[in-house]
């Protein structure tokens, strides 16, 4: 059976991991790096890059650049690049198939299947855009799995005695806290909360707004409408929040940000982490509540959690740690890397599903994990009535008979909600379910079972029966923000069509490291041999050296043009051709 890997598509970066030789081993990407930023970009000649290389020119090009996808899945946000309007979904997808790629690299066969982590406050529209996202880049999704989960999954491994944690994950773009026991084999979780709009991404734009409005002040300059100032202002204050996880200050330094009248204007200006603190206290205030929420849920004081573990980049930053303790009593462990542990939990469970994990001994534990949101339907008044209570230990399943409002109805339509809020119009709507050709009868009379079910992956199915009848009718969930099978059939077909350019990418970059190794070869035997060869071929050879290294200076690979790609490769030739003799002396 082929590796089934594990990806935690993260809102800031991507990682992603598999089993062998029993133990749990992050894959890099063909950078050599082990995340990957998720980041697109398509350019203005019409490549599309993904990953660092998309990254690197955001600043460039900004309006073109697409990053924190992440907290638009599940909605109807589209991003419009040139005449073409991208999906949150697809651009996931093209996130995932670089992974895709990337692992098959790695792995040295061809990928198909994954198990990808979601925030566990992710509700059923966020799932079912995951699941789509997969598909469109390739790949069969065998489970969703909660981020809080995988990492409590990767931490018990090594650690199956019986305790109680609570998983404190501040990612990117979302926050969740889970309380989590293990024990005896099985890791169980008790409770979630969190918040899908809090996590890395909004410390950065306080900590933006602050350098904008400051220099605004010194200068009398407004940037707000300069989009490649705007950027790498995000970009120095991403940068600066990470500096100020390990440092108590940090000097933001962008010159020649803008140019006016009086010349180029440079912004610089020291950051210390009190200010910092001071500028994002709210967001660090907003970690409590749900802390409080997961704890109650489970039964549980403070007092009776074994250890706190830290998952997401943002779980570095001083002051949230500092409010954990404040919390709970007790200092938040850090022996899992925050930025790997939910993927390394993701491929434990692939392992799991493709047979892998047998070779992991005692290590086999059985995950029960819980829906995070209460389930629920809208009745008479717009009251949301619960159907499923959040926390409920999944795959689970809850029928409920309806009957009609009015005389002689012959259908009914059912809102089912997903919220925690009293009122239907508060919470989120996964659809409106119809079941129609009801018996026509009195109100009251007629009698629907309902039935709704949660999978394993968090995912709602509903099915309906009219009891008078006996007949069973499938519901379709009418969902803004689901893509149909023929969009997804359309963007799988898109996806494949740029395999193409990501093939390119790799022949272009497998070219780099070969040149620069051929160019590193040549120079140490001229250095070794230049008195064995003849004065006329060193020339000749040296000459050929300097023209490839001009030609190659401050290229990038990747992204230049077909031409100049062309013509270094034939420099590269004539070089190999020249320095054969001299190659073959050994260096």
């Amino acid at each position: 059976m082929s590796k089934i890997i594990g990806i935690d598509l993260g809102t800031t970066n991507s990682c992603m991991s598999f089993i062998e030789n029993g133990k749990t081993t992050i894959i890099p990407n063909s950078e050599g790096a082990k995340t990957t930023p998720s980041v697109v970009a398509f350019t203005h000649d019409g490549q599309r890059l993904v990953g660092e290389s998309a990254k690197r020119q955001a600043v460039t090009n900004p309006m073109g650049t697409i990053s924190s996808i992440k907290r638009e899945m599940g909605t109807d946000y589209k991003k419009k690049i040139g005449n073409r309007e991208y999906t949150p979904q697809e651009i996931s997808a093209m996130i995932l198939q670089k992974l895709k790629i990337d692992a098959e690299n790695y792995l040295g066969e061809e990928v198909k299947q994954a198990v990808i982590t979601v925030p566990a406050y992710f509700n059923d529209a966020q799932r079912q855009a995951t699941k789509d996202a997969g598909r469109i880049a390739g790949l069969e999704v065998m489970r969703i799995i909660n981020e809080p989960t995988a990492a409590a999954l990767a931490y018990g491994l090594e650690n199956s005695y019986g305790q109680k944690m609570m998983v404190f994950d501040l990612g990117g773009g979302t926050f969740d806290v889970s309380i989590i026991e293990i024990g005896n084999g099985v890791i169980e979780v008790l409770s979630t909360s969190g918040d899908n709009h809090l996590g890395g991404d909004d410390f950065n734009e306080l900590l933006a707004q602050h350098i904008l409005t400051e220099f605004e002040k010194s200068s009398g300059i407004s940037l707000r409408n300069d989009l490649m100032a705007m950027q790498r202002i995000k970009e120095a204050a991403e940068k600066a929040k990470i500096e100020l996880s390990s440092m108590t200050s940090t000097v933001v330094s962008l010159p020649f940000i803008t140019t006016t009248s009086a010349g180029p204007q440079n912004l610089e200006m020291t950051i210390t982490r009190d200010l910092f603190n001071r500028i994002t206290r709210e967001l660090v205030e907003r970690t409590i509540l749900p802390m409080q929420n997961a704890l109650n849920d489970a039964r549980l004081l403070p007092a009776e959690l074994n250890k706190i573990i830290l998952v997401g980049g943002s779980s570095r930053i001083p002051a949230v740690q500092d409010k954990i303790k404040e919390v709970t009593g007790i200092t938040p462990s850090k022996s899992l890397n925050p930025d790997e542990c939910v993927a390394m939990g993701a491929g434990i469970q692939g392992g799991k599903l493709s047979g892998d994990v047998t070779a992991m001994g005692n290590y086999d534990v059985l995950l029960l994990d819980v829906t995070p949101l209460t389930l629920s339907i809208e009745t008479v008044g717009g009251v949301a009535t619960p159907l499923i209570d959040r926390n409920t230990p999944i795959p689970t399943s809850h029928s409920q008979i309806f009957t009609t409002s009015s005389n002689f109805q012959t259908q009914v339509e059912i809102n089912v909600l997903q919220g925690e809020r009293p009122l239907a119009k508060d919470n989120k709507s996964l659809g409106k379910f119809k079941l129609k050709k009801i018996k026509r009868a009195m109100r009251g009379i007629p009698q629907i079972e309902v039935t709704f079910d949660i999978d394993v992956n968090g995912i709602v199915s509903v099915s309906a029966k009219d009891l008078a009848s006996g007949n069973m009718q499938s519901i379709t969930i009418e969902n803004g923000s689901h893509m149909s099978d023929e969009d997804i059939e359309r963007a799988i077909h898109e996806a494949k069509q740029f395999e193409q350019q990501d093939a390119k990418t790799k022949e272009r970059l497998v070219f780099k490291n070969d040149l620069e190794t051929l160019m590193s070869r040549v120079e140490a035997s001229l250095a070794k041999h230049h008195k064995e060869i003849d004065k006329t071929v060193r020339t000749q050879i040296k000459n050929e050296l300097n023209q490839l290294k001009k030609l190659t200076k401050k290229v990038q690979f990747e992204t230049c043009p077909d031409a100049q790609f062309q013509e270094i490769k034939e420099a590269k030739q004539r070089l190999e051709d020249s320095a054969a003799f001299l190659l073959s002396m050994g260096e």
